[in-house]
């Protein structure tokens, strides 16, 4: 059984994904957002390929900090291998979550480190 909480996020994703969508040219930067860690994806929603990807659970430099901080290392990172990738531009989807705290600072850190969106 979810929550009320779980059931409005995913209502809000479906909303939201029904006017993204990711191409070969333009791929989704998908966020998961747990309550512990962070993740990021890059995806061809034309392939449904995953064409980079990176999260605060397997990077060293995110570990004993506070999650805010670990968002912005999981945007940079993401941002590094987009870049080894040849991707320039994404569409971001915040996956239904609030484009606040975490969220905000992981799409803010991608900006930073190279990504256009």
């Amino acid at each position: 059984m979810g929550t009320k909480k779980t059931f409005a996020r995913q209502r809000i994703k479906r909303r939201v994904r029904g006017k993204i969508l990711g191409t070969s040219e333009r791929p989704r930067l998908s966020v998961f957002r747990s309550n512990k860690q962070i993740y990021a994806q890059i995806i061809d929603d034309s392939t449904g390929r995953t064409l980079a990807a990176a999260g605060s659970l397997g990077d060293d430099s995110a570990k004993g900090i506070a999650k805010v901080d670990q968002a912005a290392v999981v945007g940079k990172a993401i941002a590094e291998k987009a870049k080894g990738a040849g991707i320039e531009s994404v569409v971001f989807d915040r996956n239904g979550y609030v484009y606040h705290g975490r969220v905000k600072k992981l799409a803010e850190a991608a900006r930073e480190g190279g990504l256009k969106f």
